[in-house]
């Protein structure tokens, strides 16, 4: 059967290629045929794109964006690429994908989950961080818990309210009976996506719709405690009773938090979710993996492209991590220069306690170990150096906030 984008036939050796991360195939065939990265498997069930990013093959995601991929494209189920990454924890992949201005609001059509539910499902703290960057302002972290109070006219506390009421409700989002990402996180017994989603503004006190949820042994109207009860994790019901969670909100069912221990066999979470109990709830810290330069770094990145020029050994320029490419972007604070690669890098996998190198959120220069909250482009970076790829200068910005 023929595609309207080129022949079944090499379509389908595209769709092969992208599964099994052969990038010399992939590349030979949209070489000869650049339309072919917009084919799709029949029926819509899959496009070589959504194959590569549920495989991890990071370089041929990129090579399918370059030659105009859409990167928002939707498979039968209405999943996209970033949700099949992020459900395999490809962090990587989401970091691509980021860069070309993914739409990270979109829920499938099935259960209508988001990337930031697929992520939450497995634990990948990783790709939470990142999926969650274009919402989280580079600037500190305790800005973010304020109340702004002062002239409304004000643009600038206009905009800081706005930033977080939409985070808010993205990390809010319900889906599939009202099941946030903190509810799934906390089912599974992930600690470290419960601290990182609660360091987000994500709602302790959310509760699953009362119409029903897909979670009918857990009850309807139930909270994050009900769900981590459920789970038998017992730091992710302490860092929820830490936060606020109580242990008397009564679920459709009637059912206690501690009633739905004793239900799943949780016994040794009896002590601590009793009604009256008067166990010590250990202080937890803030999230290793909340990274505040990376909204920065990720928008130098998409501005100005990630192709660097290569510099030799004796220039004075050259980043002093990768020892490779020129410098363009500069730590705010200790001004220590990196080429936007390694920036990037280090803000999407570093998870060293922020408290032993700076402010809350910040991570650690790799030159000084001073903290980094924010980097800026190097003024004197040329435009060669920053050129894009066509097809990322020209991809359609991602609609965060629609009307």
């Amino acid at each position: 059967m023929g595609n309207s984008f080129g022949c079944s036939a090499s379509g389908e050796r595209l769709v092969s290629a992208a599964r099994d991360g052969d990038l010399v195939e992939a590349k030979m065939l949209l070489d000869c045929n650049p339309c072919l990265a917009k084919y799709s498997t029949f029926g819509g069930l899959n496009s070589p794109l959504h194959f590569a990013a549920a495989k991890g093959h990071n370089e041929i995601v990129g090579l399918l964006l370059e030659n105009g991929a859409d990167v928002n494209s939707r498979n039968y189920c209405g999943q996209t690429a970033l949700m099949q990454a992020c459900r395999y924890g490809h962090w990587e992949v989401v970091q691509t994908l980021l860069l070309f201005r993914c739409n990270v609001i979109r829920a499938d059509y099935l259960s209508g989950r988001t990337a930031l539910h697929f992520a939450a499902v497995n634990g990948h703290a990783r790709c939470i961080r990142l999926v969650v960057a274009d919402f989280v302002p580079s600037a500190p972290f305790e800005a973010m818990h304020t109340q702004i109070e002062g002239d409304p006219r004000d643009g600038s506390s206009v905009k800081n309210r706005f930033d977080q009421s939409s985070l808010s409700r993205f990390v809010n989002k319900a889906a599939d009976g009202g099941i946030t990402a903190l509810h799934i996180a906390a089912l599974n017994g992930y600690f470290d996506c419960v601290q990182l989603l609660l360091d987000i503004h994500a709602n302790v006190s959310s509760v699953t719709f009362h119409y029903g949820t897909t979670m009918d042994l857990i009850g309807a109207g139930s909270t994050p405690l009900h769900y981590a009860a459920c789970g038998g994790n017992l730091k992710c019901c302490q860092i929820l009773l830490a936060r606020g969670a109580s242990r008397m909100t009564l679920n459709c069912n009637g059912w206690l938090p501690v009633d739905v221990a004793r239900m799943w066999g949780r016994h040794w979470l009896e002590p601590l979710l009793a009604p009256n109990s008067d166990s010590t709830i250990p202080r937890f810290p803030h999230s290793n993996y909340l990274s505040l330069p990376l909204l920065s770094v990720l928008n130098i990145a998409r501005e100005s492209g990630m192709q660097c020029s290569v510099s030799s050994s004796d220039d004075p320029d050259i980043c002093a991590v990768c020892l490779e490419r020129a410098c363009n972007v500069a730590a705010e604070g200790c001004r220590h220069e990196l080429c936007v690669r390694c920036a990037l890098y280090l803000c999407s996998t570093c998870n060293i306690p922020s408290e032993m190198v700076g402010p809350t959120g910040s991570i650690p220069c790799p030159l000084c170990r001073h903290g980094i909250v924010s980097f800026v482009r190097l003024p004197g970076s040329s435009a060669k150096d920053l050129k894009l790829p066509l097809s990322l200068g020209l991809c359609t910005p991602c609609m965060l906030h629609p009307t």
